[in-house]
């Protein structure tokens, strides 16, 4: 068998490690992320759910129920539930994003539209929170620094591209075409608002979030955000040719090196324009954790927007090089949260549910040389 094989067979049992009675953990050890989190469950199970296991079918629909017990009034889904400190937490925009992918993900791999009933009214409400986000009446939802999976660095706000991308797709799952391609307009082009535009023609790649207009000197972030601009491919916010010169500039700058990938390029450095004075307390080295350092499981996304773009030898390379990533010394498939850019070494937690997941999701998607999404 395979390292590409093993890997994914590893992979099927080691996801068991996180399943609880109150949903799936973010990590399947003793002394990791006890907790429930949106936007670590939902991207797991985009690869736990694509094949036929009864636990973790189960465990899916307890944590869809975990979320929406503890919506807000407002509409807001939690950024996490902590049974461990009995505490639920807010601050996010993802995971209310996640949470409406999440349903609709489930009823399409399961056939089973039951749930996505039973949550209409929580559906629904998640939706006008989001929309309760567009600060500028300007149809794209607006967020507050460190609101999304980055926590705590960078500092991006205001319109922020992977925020965009998961808009544009939870839009389009719920009917709204009409709506999804104004996004899709504004965020590409500008349409009659030319500094709402992401796409750069210059950098050829999205910026990873821009504001306010301030005579001609614009608030954004011109560097390379991996998450947003592959989910920009997966997702059908990027038409082909820019997805090609995403995955190129990728490849030029190294991106996916020494495992996919890089979470930013390039990262930053202190006594910099971008350099926040709170960076210090939660991260300071470059190719590190959020400055740099790679996550598997943006990886994953990676090899499906090399899918998507029909460049299937190099998605089965690189499937295979994140395969290499999910092995360490000690723990034979670790799975870990994140890997030290330089070296390649593992960090973080391991069994980390979310690179589980998507090297499961990758994995197919390789296998049917297709990108798995729901329709």
């Amino acid at each position: 068998m395979s390292l590409v094989d093993q890997t994914f067979e590893e992979a099927k049992k080691i996801m068991h490690h996180s399943i609880t009675p109150r949903g799936l953990y973010a990590s399947g050890t003793k002394y990791g992320y006890l907790s429930v989190w949106p936007r670590d469950s939902m991207i797991s199970f985009m690869g736990a759910s694509l094949y036929k296991d009864d636990a973790i079918q189960k465990c899916y629909k307890t944590t869809l129920a975990t979320f929406s017990k503890n919506q807000h009034k407002q509409g807001q889904i939690p950024n996490c539930v902590d049974f461990e400190k009995h505490l639920v937490t807010f601050g996010t925009i993802d995971s209310s994003l996640w949470y409406i992918i999440g349903q609709y993900n489930y009823a399409f791999n399961y056939k089973d539209r039951s749930l996505l009933k039973k949550y209409k009214k929580n559906i629904d409400k998640t939706l006008v929170w989001l929309q309760y986000q567009d600060a500028g009446n300007d149809k794209l939802p607006a967020q507050q620094p460190t609101t999304d999976w980055e926590d705590a660095f960078p500092h991006k706000y205001g319109h922020v591209l992977s925020t965009q991308a998961l808009y544009y797709y939870a839009l389009r799952l719920m009917g709204m075409e009409k709506e999804a391609e104004e996004i899709k307009t504004l965020v590409n082009s500008g349409g009659k608002k030319p500094w709402l535009k992401l796409w750069d023609d210059e950098l050829g790649y999205y910026m990873a979030y821009a504001w306010k207009d301030h005579d001609g000197i614009r608030e954004e972030g011109p560097w390379f955000d991996s998450l947003g601009n592959i989910l920009a491919i997966v997702f059908g916010l990027a038409d082909k040719d820019k997805s090609k010169k995403i995955l190129w500039y990728i490849e030029k700058k190294r991106i996916n090196k020494p495992f996919p990938v890089k979470c930013l390029d390039p990262p930053f450095y202190r006594n910099t324009k971008d350099w926040q004075p709170y960076f210090d307390k939660c991260i300071s080295e470059p190719h590190w954790y959020l400055n740099g350092g790679i996550w598997p499981y943006i990886g994953g996304f990676y090899v499906a927007a090399l899918v998507k773009v029909k460049y299937y030898k190099k998605a089965e390379k690189e499937l295979e090089n994140l395969a290499k990533a999910n092995m360490s010394k000690g723990i034979k498939w670790r799975f870990s949260e994140w890997l030290d850019a330089k070296k390649g070494n593992p960090r973080g937690s391991e069994y980390q549910s979310w690179s589980i997941g998507m090297y499961l999701y990758a994995y197919q998607c390789v296998k049917k040389k297709k990108v798995l999404l729901v329709k």
